[in-house]
């Protein structure tokens, strides 16, 4: 049987915490900054907690995390 290869953009993206969840960067907060509120990319700032049925497919992609 073939070892299962990691979805290496995922893995730049994705990191598990300890306990288990999915961890991610949000969105919105690349480019064209001036255009963005103080507060719109404050919001966007941070991580954010990947949801359970999306979290089922991550186990997929990243196998050995």
């Amino acid at each position: 049987m073939p070892k299962i290869k990691t979805h290496k953009g995922t893995a730049k993206r994705y990191k598990k915490t300890g306990s288990g969840k999915w961890i991610r960067p949000k969105a919105w907060k690349g480019h064209h900054l001036e255009i963005k509120s103080s507060r719109r990319t404050r919001r966007y700032a941070g991580k954010a907690i990947v949801s359970p049925t999306h979290a089922k497919q991550l186990t997929r992609l990243l196998p050995y995390e």
